[in-house]
């Protein structure tokens, strides 16, 4: 392995999603940090101890990203402790599913701060130095039903579908700063969370998307990979679907 001297923090970086991300960043020589919710301490150091029998070079800062505060106060503290970030994954969210007639304001507000908000949070402290470095790596992990909507998901829907403009919007601001901003759309993922859906549900899923499978948090991974190395410096505001046939836009 190569390192690279990038520092490239992961958000939701032990959840699936993310754990997978971490995991493919580090192999690919980059310093990591996988960020947690406060509540979730004992869990974030259960994982680092398993991540660090692979040998790599992984840390953990917790915060709560859906708090301005906390985002500012935990990126601070990422860049006293490890360096400056090069690298940059919104992966953080959450689900708080409800049709519309039922869809709560705390549900509505829960889900738009942890899964859209977050991501300015998380930038902003860290946007200007990208800008003087002249180099910065933003990758948002989406969904593509950011792109198509979902029933009974107003609220994710829609947090995920104002992280395609804050990308596009990010892309253009950078682009003559050496800065890129891209989007990752994953459909169904193969997670505990796409686990615990019943079976005859999760197989009638299965039946309707043309590769007859979830993807794998690896293969999400693997799109990051491919956004977050220098090499790419071209590619910039693109919207990268990841779903196998689902969706095509």
């Amino acid at each position: 392995m190569t390192k690279t001297n990038r520092l490239a923090v992961v958000t939701g970086g032990i959840g699936g999603i993310g754990s997978a991300i971490c995991v493919r960043l580090a192999q690919d020589g980059h310093k990591v940090v996988a960020t947690y919710h406060p509540s979730e301490q004992d869990k974030a150091e259960e994982w680092l101890a398993e991540i660090s029998k692979q040998e790599l070079d992984v840390g953990i800062v917790g915060g709560d990203v859906s708090s301005a505060e906390d985002s500012a106060a935990m990126m601070a503290k990422i860049e006293e402790d490890f360096g400056n970030v090069d690298i940059l994954v919104n992966c953080a969210g959450i689900t708080r599913d409800s049709m519309m007639k039922r869809m709560t304001s705390e549900k509505w507000d829960a889900v738009i701060s942890t899964n859209l908000s977050s991501a300015f949070y998380v930038t902003k402290p860290v946007w200007n130095g990208m800008v003087e470095r002249g180099y910065g790596r933003i990758i948002n992990v989406s969904s593509m039903n950011g792109q198509r909507g979902q029933a009974g998901q107003a609220n994710y829907a829609s947090a995920k579908a104002g992280m395609h403009g804050f990308t596009m919007t990010l892309a253009q601001e950078g682009a003559a700063k050496g800065i890129t901003a891209n989007t990752l759309a994953p459909g169904y993922v193969k997670t505990p969370m796409t686990d615990a859906i019943r079976e005859d549900i999760r197989e009638a899923i299965i039946a309707t998307i043309p590769m007859k499978r979830f993807a794998l948090p690896e293969e999400i991974a693997s799109g990051v990979s491919f956004l977050a190395a220098e090499q790419q410096a071209y590619i910039t505001g693109a919207i990268i679907p990841i779903n196998g046939a689902f969706f095509m836009h």
